[in-house]
């Protein structure tokens, strides 16, 4: 419907039942989006295998297609949502460059839309996929724009669903119930994510010399869960909240389980395979 259209009619409806005000009320206070009656999400929706696969950095050709695989199909339609990157352009090309080697056909959703060229909802983009890759970028952001346009919940039923999920930095940090961020200014800090993969979470571990010693502390206070750390170009396959395989695209990059054991941090190496 066009907005003359739109305009029109819900003010005849408010004429009608002598509410002038009604036009206005419904533009100021109405909610986040809903799904599509076909594929609402429910609490008591059906699940298949829930599959995330993340890395501390470089979610890139060879981490694509290792996605692609554990989707199961042959040419796997994989979604790329930039919005930590605040839909950068560049983002999105590289994500075509990454996908151009592969047997898989790419499509970007960029969050930063209007409603006459955005023809279909989110949910029918991202319940059509078979995997969908999050960008890195500022997570404390994309966490607030998910919410507001009820993605959060689109990206659970999709997880439900056995669509695959990943990406790096905050393409991965924000899978978890919380983790390590620069989304602030001036220090990195704890922030909020989805949940579904319970702990926490540190991305470019070997990348950022704050990385670690933050990661300990706040594992060490009990400001944080303990969670897996990734260096870049390592990540983890998760079944659910089941670790399945620990992957590297170089060999140094390793990934750690941090917790606590009698009274003190330890940092436990998972050894990756190569991919």
């Amino acid at each position: 419907m066009n907005r003359r259209d739109f305009v029109t009619s819900t003010t005849l409806a408010a004429a009608a039942l002598g509410l002038p005000e009604a036009a206005h009320a419904l533009d100021s206070t109405s909610p986040a989006p809903a799904m599509s009656d076909s594929t609402q999400a429910t609490p008591d929706s059906p699940r298949a295998t829930r599959k995330i696969l993340i890395a501390g950095g470089g979610f890139r050709t060879k981490f694509i297609g290792y996605m692609a695989q554990l989707t199961g199909k042959t040419r796997p339609r994989i979604c790329y949502l930039p919005t930590a990157s605040a839909d950068s352009p560049q983002s999105a090309l590289g994500f075509y460059q990454a996908c151009a080697p592969l047997n898989v056909e790419p499509y970007v959703q960029n969050m930063y839309i209007e409603s006459l060229s955005q023809t279909q909802g989110f949910d029918e983009v991202l319940l059509s996929m078979d995997a969908i890759v999050v960008s890195g970028g500022n997570t404390l952001n994309q966490q607030a724009i998910w919410k507001a346009q009820g993605v959060d919940l689109i990206l659970r039923e999709a997880w439900n669903r056995g669509i695959v999920l990943g990406g790096a930095s905050a393409g991965s940090l924000c899978w978890f119930d919380e983790g390590t961020t620069d989304s602030r200014p001036k220090a990195l800090s704890i922030v909020k994510c989805l949940g579904f993969i319970k702990g926490s979470h540190s991305p470019h571990y070997d990348a950022e010399a704050g990385r670690r010693p933050l990661y300990h502390k706040l594992i060490g206070s009990g400001e944080m869960q303990p969670g897996y750390a990734c260096d870049n170009d390592a990540g983890i396959y998760f079944e659910d909240n089941t670790v399945k395989r620990v992957v590297h695209t170089r060999a140094e990059a390793k990934c750690y389980y941090v917790s606590v054991v009698n009274g003190k941090v330890e940092e436990r190496v998972l050894e990756p395979e190569m991919i």
